[in-house]
């Protein structure tokens, strides 16, 4: 699974991508927040509050509650406004 951080996320959890093989218990996007949450350091701070964090899981916004898999491009950014 790849992973992406935008902006804030970004610069909280210190990467701006990674190659990660959750357990398969990780299912939802909920899930892998968690797990990820769970790893601690830069991870913990970016995710602290996962309801201000947007998804998108193969280029497609994605609920907490959707499906993740192995393969799947999982991106993470703050919500986006227009002007």
């Amino acid at each position: 699974m790849r992973l992406l951080y935008f902006a804030w996320l970004r610069e909280k959890a210190g990467i701006n991508s990674e190659e990660v093989n959750p357990p398969s218990e990780v299912a939802t996007v909920a899930d892998l927040i968690e797990w990820l949450k769970a790893r601690g350091g830069g991870h913990a701070v970016a995710f602290a509050d996962p309801t201000i964090v947007r998804v998108a899981v193969n280029q497609e916004y994605a609920k907490l509650s959707d499906s993740v898999a192995a393969g799947d491009e999982v991106a993470f950014f703050p919500p986006v406004t227009g002007g």
